[in-house]
Order: C-alpha cells, then structure tokens, then sequence
C-alpha cells in the first residue's frame, strides 16, 4: 500500500539546528512514518542518527538523493562517490534513489540534456543491477516545449531505464496539469512531491514603489505571486491528485514546502498533515 511521508528538504534547517534523530521525532510526531532523506550530509554519524530514528520511531526512509555529478566542489555524486552512495541506501534500507534536480549546467541547451541523458541512463542500470531504482525529480524548467515535446518526454524518451518522481506543484507552475502527467507517466513513478500552489497578496511595498513611479517594481511584484502553499490552502486538486497517484502505483506521497515564508516549517507540516486527514488519508500514514 502506498504511504504519505514527508520530504526531508522541508526541515532542512531543522536537521542542521536540531539534528537528525531529534527532527525525526519531530517528524514523527506530527504523525510522519516515512522520510525521503534531502539536503541531509550523509556522514557516518547522520546515517547512524537516521537508523536509529526510524528504528526508535517506527519510520521508514522513502528514498534516498544524489546528483549525477558534482554539483558543488568536493561535492558527493554518483560519478564520484557511487559506491558510499549504494552503502548509505543499504545502511538505511532503501531502494529507492532520486536525483533532485537538472544539473544546472545542463539547462544551458538540449544538448546538454541529452548528454545527460546518456549518463543517467547507464547509472540507473547499475544501480538496477544493486538492487537500487533511480529517479528523476522535475520542476518547472521541464516543461519548456522543443519541436512540439515537454523537455520531461524527451529525458524519458532518450533515458528510459529511468524513473520518475513527479512534483505537482513544479509541474503546475511549469504551466501543465499535473493530473494529465501524473496519468501520462503511470508506470513510470513511485515517488510523487505533495505540495500546494498558492496565489499570494501583493506586498504594500508594490503599492508604495507603484505610487512613486517605480512601476517595474510594481510589476516585478505583480508577476512574482506564485507561493509554496500547505496541503488545502492553495489551488491544486490535492485529493484528485492523490487518488490518481494511488491508481499509478506510486509507493510514496511525500509532501514538501520548498518555503514556509517565516513559518516554523512543523507548523506547516502539521497544517498538510490535518488537511490530509481530513480528506481520509490516515491509514496512509
């Protein structure tokens, strides 16, 4: 049966402030049992901090993250580092690895994707080969159109063994329906992002620039409402959603909130927490 859990990217400065046996029981708390572990330094004391977590409070790690390549100097990749990477996946029971985002570098052309492509194709079969099923973690800039295609079917076109963890909030902004991507991509996905998509006030500061004449500032505002919203105070079709996600076989819906606008992000969890509830998802929990 699937599970709803929470993405570890949400907390992130919760694990460095509190650390990460201490914001897992947070986590916890709140009633999360499933983490996907994100922006987390898997040192040998994290991944011992994150076993003992899950053993003492009854969670589990959904996935795990990694990039291609270095994404930073020094920085952990799969080139550079694969064999720790398949040990931490391992040392925390999970199978499942997700790559976060597009390497920067290669959003300067489609060349730079397929290139791409390549690579992450023949990484996501090693990792097959240890047990470990790769996926690809798409925001907005995939769904930018070439001859007629979303740059999304073109990297699961020309890399095939690779699966998909689909953002609904990203695939939204990125101007798609996420219930048609969601629907498109059935077989292809286990890991779904949870997130709302809000249309937030216009700051005093917009009026006050627009009254003094500063109307690119007005307009810098004006265009810049979208937010990162808690479960039920956005827009999206989150039980739709989720029922489409269950008819796709996902294992994991993970909610995230890439930024809480001040808020102390357990709040915000919390507050996705009770609206699931209330749609009827407890025993996902």
């Amino acid at each position: 049966m699937a599970k709803i859990g929470v993405q570890g990217s949400t907390v992130k400065q919760q694990f460095q402030e509190l650390g990460v046996y201490e914001t897992m029981k947070r986590l916890s708390e709140i009633g999360y049992k499933s983490v996907e572990i994100s922006q987390v330094e898997t040192s040998p004391e994290n991944i011992a901090a994150i076993k003992k977590a899950c053993e003492d409070f009854g969670m589990e790690v959904a996935a795990m993250s990694a990039s291609l390549e270095p994404q930073v100097e020094g920085g952990e990749s799969l080139t550079t580092h694969y064999d720790k990477i398949v040990a931490d996946c391992k040392a925390v029971d999970a199978d499942l690895l997700r790559i976060g985002m597009l390497p920067i570098s290669a959003m300067a052309s489609l060349d730079l994707v397929l290139e791409f492509c390549e690579k992450v194709n023949e990484v996501t079969k090693k990792l097959k080969e240890d047990g470990i099923t790769l996926y690809y973690h798409n925001h907005h800039v995939e769904f930018r159109k070439y001859d007629g295609k979303f740059l999304l079917d073109i990297i699961r076109e020309k890399a095939p063994l690779l699966g998909f963890e689909l953002d609904v909030h990203w695939i939204q902004r990125g101007g798609a329906d996420p219930l048609e991507v969601i629907r498109d991509y059935k077989g292809k996905v286990e890991l779904i992002h949870l997130k709302d998509y809000r249309i937030g006030e216009l700051p005093k500061e917009a009026f006050d620039a627009l009254y003094k004449g500063e109307v690119d500032s007005f307009m810098n505002s004006f265009v810049n409402l979208i937010e990162f919203a808690e479960l039920g105070t956005g827009s999206l079709p989150l039980k739709e959603i989720i029922e489409e996600s269950l008819s796709s076989g996902v294992r994991y819906l993970l909610v995230e909130q890439d930024d809480t606008y001040g808020v102390d992000p357990f709040e915000s969890l919390k507050v996705s927490y009770d609206h699931l509830v209330e749609l009827g998802y407890t025993e996902l929990f």
